[in-house]
């Protein structure tokens, strides 16, 4: 195993084997809230991009993107990951996931192995490279999107060298490329489940940075990310829908439920579909979701069992990234009520997670005057959804 990037000299952060740094969670309500994350502190400029997951050791992992100069998608920019050992009431020290020298390691995409084991999929490109300018095909192949995945056997203590499994992942003529955003899906079956999108070439006179180029597809491994192929496909250049980013989740009859950002001028913001067979295939195109109000945004999914509830967690005005709210539907996806509103705020991208028997787990996107001002964490009692 590697070990993860020195933090020595970096603002507030003790390089002290599980320190918790952080201040004591606020409580409210019997509802706790932490800051793992805030912009401007740690060696970052900004964080964004915000994953969780839960360890076999009960140990929470919250992921994000260190941007180093700006609060921009592209430039230097690391995989940076805070634990907790306590349920997410504090967190330890700033650790570096994955980095790629001055250039981007982004959009983290983790997952729990049913031995322990945690994958990062993530995606990489040179720091000049912009979306614009790889939508445009004016980005080398090299230079681009590429896919990458490595692991930690020690609950993200330390994390193996990269390996690089863009030719598994990606179509050769696609441009644009992201995992997730948010956590991916192991099911029961023990496949890993990465949900994804991408970008078509164009056509006629258009230059590709159109949102009818979007699409959107997962990756599939069945041998714990050793190796990995390309499930579902679901382009649609009529502009109907076009699925961006994407999240997942295992319903309890064993489908699998994605729900997904839409930048089209479809009815609604939200899209979703189901496969029947782990994300080989989608039973039916994505469709729009209008029972999810909500801006262009990311979102996330996770089913629990006990309760049984399908959650997702997004900013509910319509119009303006703000209002983060907890959704629930006892449908599968079918209708969707609120379950939990956080407040009025600003807020941006989300992931949830399982925190233990009686607790949900909301890491989000948050701040007073914009909402990319901290990267906070919720502890949700699950009474408080039902």
């Amino acid at each position: 195993m590697t070990s993860t990037k020195d933090t020595e000299g970096i603002e507030d952060a003790e390089v002290i084997e599980d320190a918790e740094v952080t201040e004591d969670a606020e409580v409210t309500e019997g509802i706790e809230t932490s800051v793992p994350f805030e912009a401007g502190r740690e060696g970052y400029a900004s964080f964004r991009i915000p994953a969780v997951v839960a360890t076999a050791g009960g140990t929470l992992l919250a992921f994000c993107e260190g941007r180093v100069g700006s609060r921009e998608d592209f430039g230097n920019i690391d995989i940076v990951l805070k634990r907790s050992t306590d349920g997410g009431r504090t967190w330890g020290p700033l650790r570096v996931a994955a980095e790629n020298g001055e250039h981007l390691a982004g959009n983290p995409a983790p997952v729990v192995l049913d031995s322990g084991r945690v994958l990062l999929v993530h995606v990489r490109n040179a720091a000049a490279a912009t979306e614009a300018a790889i939508r445009r095909g004016e980005v080398s192949a090299a230079d681009g999107r590429r896919v990458w995945v490595q692991h930690s056997d020690d609950e993200g203590l330390s994390w193996s060298s990269p390996t690089d499994i863009t030719a598994q992942t990606k179509a050769e003529t696609w441009r644009w490329y992201a995992t997730t955003p948010g956590h991916a899906l192991r099911l029961t079956s023990g496949r890993v489940v990465v949900a994804a999108n991408h970008s078509l070439p164009p056509t006629g006179t258009d230059n590709g940075t159109e949102g009818k180029y979007d699409g959107g597809h997962c990756l599939l491994s069945d041998d714990d990310g050793r190796t990995w192929r390309l499930g579902y496909v679901d382009d649609n250049p009529s502009g109907y829908i076009n699925a961006n980013e994407t999240t997942a989740a295992e319903l309890p009859d064993g489908r699998v439920y994605f729900n997904t950002r839409n930048d089209s001028p479809a009815p609604g913001t939200r899209a979703d579909a189901y496969s029947h067979d782990g994300g080989e295939t989608l039973v039916k195109p994505f469709r729009p979701q209008a029972g999810l109000s909500a801006p262009v945004v990311q979102g996330s999914v996770l089913q629990l069992r006990d309760p049984d509830l399908l959650l997702y967690s997004g900013p509910a005005d319509p119009g303006y990234r703000a209002l983060m709210t907890v959704r629930a539907s006892t449908d599968d996806g079918v209708t969707w009520h609120p379950a939990h509103t956080v407040d009025g705020l600003p807020a941006a991208y989300s992931d949830l997670v399982r925190v233990d028997a009686t607790t949900l787990g909301l890491l989000y996107e948050t701040g007073d005057f914009g909402a990319y001002e901290t990267i906070v964490f919720r502890r949700i009692p699950l009474t408080a959804l039902t």
